[in-house]
């Protein structure tokens, strides 16, 4: 528990207590970048790096439970241009890899701007929803 915390304050900068399930998602995706709810920390990086305009990407997800929270049911990962009120034209399908990671594929931002990034964690009755924003040239 001591080193998985170590991990998350090197990542985060601040403790966030996990649940044993959770400990080795943050050391997986180190170097990735962080959002948080109430109830989840989640990091995420995109393959490639930089996304580039109109060309294919995946995104890789570690959701870490805060503590006491339950594993995520369903984990879900959308883009949507703020300034032009639309999403993209492709959904992205998102596949359980075990631990707290999840593959997101598919993704593809069709134009240069601003891109939020929409990410959904669903687990006991209950929708968290994340949001990073991605400036793409």
């Amino acid at each position: 528990m001591k080193i998985a915390l170590q991990i998350c304050t090197l990542l985060t900068g601040a403790i966030v207590p996990l649940s044993a399930a959770a400990q080795s998602c943050v050391a997986d995706l180190a170097g990735g970048r962080k959002v948080e709810s109430e109830r989840y920390v989640l990091f995420y990086r995109t393959k490639p790096e930089p996304v580039a305009v109109s060309q294919h990407f995946t995104v890789e997800i570690a959701v870490c439970p805060k503590g006491g929270q339950p594993a995520p049911e369903i984990v879900r990962v959308d883009g949507f241009m703020p300034e032009h009120n639309h999403g993209m034209n492709y959904k992205a399908t998102v596949k359980a890899g075990g631990g707290g990671r999840y593959d997101a594929a598919g993704l593809m931002f069709h134009m240069p701007g601003r891109w939020d990034f929409i990410f959904e964690v669903r687990a006991a009755g209950k929708t968290d929803r994340m949001t990073a924003t991605l400036m793409l040239q």
